[in-house]
């Protein structure tokens, strides 16, 4: 996630000039093909480059909206993790009697480092990165446990749910606390869920497919078109065309997968750390991690 609402030309160029050679280069082959051969049969109308980029930039906006609805509500998503996490913890400490059962404050606590393994486990299983970080807060026991799972994340809440009963069996809960303990595991699974579905949902690629195809065919007509009046300028009057497109669907494309690991997807890192330093604190538990340091200055991961 960036930082800054600001981007240097320099930033710019670094990301667009392979970009920016492709166009220059299509639209010099299209004026080219015009000057020796093309406009000598037709003459393009104006109108038509008009009407073909009013209905491409309404097809651009379409995936613009929809990457961004993605990664909205995989902010929303991961914002409500935070806030859970939080509830989890203090409802464990504070709504627990420990009076009852000598065992009461050690489950507890196990149930909160628990829950930090379960971001952690996400994490990587929305990345699909193989990080194992999640079990420095399970036992060992509970390690092999949920290590032949499908799915990590999922079996790590299955034994919250048996340790919530145990509690519950102990008498340190009483029905109204096992009910909302239990309603914030729900609301755990369901935001994983929701993280898992926006992951494993494809966008259509016949939209990214022909969007590409149809800015390529609209750069190569616009050239064309200029060419009859502005001569070799309609090279860079072309590239302009080009670069406003390509770049305003690139925005676009790089937000589509929010989970991915690059500059504009969710600081998944961050997140997760802040509910790692979160949960310990409340835990009183030292020395606390580092918070997730911003790459370069200038975005999280």
């Amino acid at each position: 996630m960036l930082l800054r609402d600001k981007i240097s030309l320099v930033q710019i160029f670094r990301m667009t000039w392979k970009l920016d050679l492709m166009i220059i280069l299509v639209c010099s082959l299209a004026f080219v093909a015009d000057t020796y051969w093309l406009k000598q049969h037709i003459s393009i109308p104006v109108s038509i480059s008009a009407v073909l980029g009013t209905a491409l930039a309404f097809f651009i906006g379409f995936n613009n909206n929809q990457a961004y609805d993605r990664w909205w509500e995989g902010r929303k998503i991961w914002g409500a993790l935070v806030n859970d996490a939080r509830s989890w913890a203090r409802g464990l400490l504070h709504y627990c009697d420990t009076a009852v059962a000598g065992e009461t404050p050690h489950i507890a606590r196990r149930m909160i480092f628990r829950h930090i393994a379960f971001i952690y486990a996400l994490k990587a299983n929305l990345r699909k990165t193989g990080d194992t970080y999640y079990e420095g807060y399970l036992s060992k026991k509970e390690a092999e446990e949920v290590i032949g799972s499908r799915n990590i994340p999922n079996a790590i809440l299955n034994i919250q749910a048996a340790d919530i009963q145990l509690l519950r069996e102990q008498g340190a809960i009483d029905g109204f606390c096992f009910r909302e303990l239990n309603s914030l595991l729900v609301n755990h699974c369901d935001n994983m869920g929701k993280s898992e579905r926006i992951r494993n949902t494809v966008f259509p690629p016949g939209y990214l497919f022909f969007t590409r195809v149809f800015i390529w065919f609209y750069v190569i007509l616009s050239t064309l078109m200029l060419s009859e009046s502005i001569g070799y300028w309609s090279v860079v009057f072309g590239w302009a065309v080009g670069f406003v497109f390509h770049v305003t669907h690139q925005n676009g494309l790089s937000i589509l997968n929010p989970f991915d690991q690059n500059p504009m997807s969710l600081p998944l890192d961050s997140i997760s750390r802040t509910i790692e330093i979160n949960l310990l604190e409340m835990l009183d538990h030292e020395p606390l991690p580092s918070p997730i340091e911003p790459v370069g200055g200038q975005y999280l991961l």
